[in-house]
C-alpha cells in the first residue's frame, strides 16, 4: 500500500501539502542574481537537505558562481519539483520557495545532511565548502491544475521548538535503527511505500516522519498517512515506529 502523494491530501492547508513535497525532495533549481550591473537571474541545481522546521539546507563551494551571487545579494529562490514520473507533469505538485540563503555554523545540521547526501563526506572538511540555510520568507505552491497558493513563510514552516528532544536524539535513533533494524527499514519501504528492493537506510527522523535512502533513491515516510501524530522526543519516535513495522507486517 503506498503512501498518498501531496495531492490528494484533501484535510490538509496548501502550507502543509508544500511542506510535504520539500520534506519528500532531495534536490532543488536554485535562482540567484548573478553579481555585476545587470544581474542577470542565474539557475543551478542544488542538493539540499532540511532542518526540523523544514527549512532548505545546501552545502556549497566558495568557488560556485551561486555562492558568489549569494555573498552579493542573499536573496534566492529554490524550485522543488514533485513532478517526476507523471504523464503530464504540469498535474503534479511543485513549489518555490523565497528567502534569504546565509551561512550557518552547525554541525548537528551538517551531519544531517551528510546523512541525506553520503558522497558529500567526501568533501564536507573542504575549507571552500560551507553550509547554507535559506529562511524562508514565502512560498508558491502549484498542486496542480487550479490548485495555486502563495503562502507566508509561518504558514509553511513546522514549529519545531517544541520537539527539540527529538532532533537531540536523532543521530542515535537512526544509527540504532540502521544497525539493528534493517529489516524494519526494507518493510517501510516495500510494504507502506510500495518501493522495490532491500538495502533501505534512514537518514533522518523528524517530528513529520522518516527519510529513507537506497543508493541514489530517496523516500519519505509521512506519519500522517497512517495516523501517526508529530513526534515530540525520542519515545514518541519509537513508539510510532514501532506500530508503523507492525502495520508494515500485516500491509
Amino acid at each position: 500500500m503506498a503512501r498518498s502523494t501531496p495531492t490528494d491530501m484533501p484535510r490538509e492547508t496548501p502550507g502543509d501539502t508544500a511542506r510535504r513535497l520539500i520534506r519528500a525532495s532531495d534536490r532543488a533549481t536554485l535562482a540567484t542574481a548573478l553579481s555585476g550591473a545587470e544581474a542577470w537571474p542565474y539557475a543551478s541545481l542544488v542538493m539540499i537537505a532540511l532542518d526540523h522546521a523544514a527549512q532548505p539546507v545546501l552545502l556549497l563551494s566558495d568557488l560556485a558562481d551561486h555562492t558568489k551571487n549569494l555573498k552579493a545579494d542573499a536573496r534566492a529562490s529554490l524550485l522543488i519539483d514533485g513532478t517526476a514520473g507523471l504523464d503530464e507533469p504540469l498535474t503534479g505538485a511543485r513549489v518555490s520557495l523565497q528567502g534569504h540563503i546565509a551561512p550557518v555554523d552547525d554541525s548537528a545540521l551538517l551531519a544531517r545532511y551528510v546523512a541525506r547526501h553520503p558522497s558529500a563526506s567526501l568533501y564536507a572538511s573542504f575549507t571552500d565548502f560551507r553550509l547554507y540555510r535559506m529562511e524562508v520568507t514565502r512560498a508558491h505552491l502549484v498542486a496542480g491544475f487550479g490548485r495555486i497558493h502563495w503562502i507566508e513563510g509561518a504558514d509553511l514552516l513546522f514549529d519545531a521548538a517544541p520537539h527539540a528532544a527529538l532532533a537531540a536524539a536523532e543521530a542515535e535513533i537512526v544509527a540504532h535503527m540502521n544497525e539493528d533494524h534493517a529489516d524494519a527499514l526494507n518493510l517501510y519501504a516495500t510494504r507502506l511505500l510500495g518501493l522495490d528492493g532491500t538495502g533501505w537506510r534512514m537518514t533522518g527522523i523528524d517530528p513529520e516522519g522518516v527519510d529513507l535512502r537506497r543508493a541514489g533513491a530517496v523516500a519519505r515516510l509521512d506519519f500522517s498517512d497512517w495516523e501517526e501524530k508529530a513526534a515530540s522526543d525520542a519515545q514518541a519516535a519509537r513508539a510510532a515506529l514501532v506500530r508503523l513495522v507492525k502495520r508494515a507486517r500485516t500491509a
